[in-house]
């Protein structure tokens, strides 16, 4: 077992965007402010494969213009990766913390 795998984990996990009105502004900065409270690096993508953003840039966030009923696939990379992928799952399935 090499030092890396100790100090370093994967995760991915995907879910729906139920939001009305899709990744807008609002979502977006609470997606990336929960991501910031994280060490891994977190990437956002709307397919399996890709392409991938920093999950921790707003501008790359809401640019992703992803519409209500989307796929978001995250995956994440640190010590941390795990809880990342299920806080950020989390997020998005109570949409975002809004009372709708």
């Amino acid at each position: 077992m090499s030092s890396e795998s100790i100090f370093s984990e994967l995760a991915e996990g995907s879910v729906l965007l139920d939001h009305a009105v899709g990744l807008h502004a609002r979502p977006s900065v609470k997606l990336t402010q929960l991501a910031k409270a994280f060490g891994a690096r977190i990437e956002l993508g709307l397919s399996r494969e890709g392409p991938w953003i920093d999950a921790k840039s707003i501008v790359k966030v809401m640019a992703t213009k992803a519409p209500k009923d989307s796929i978001l696939y995250f995956r994440a990379e640190g010590a941390d990766a795990a809880a990342a992928v299920a806080a950020l799952i989390g997020l998005v399935k109570r949409d975002f913390g809004d009372v709708q």
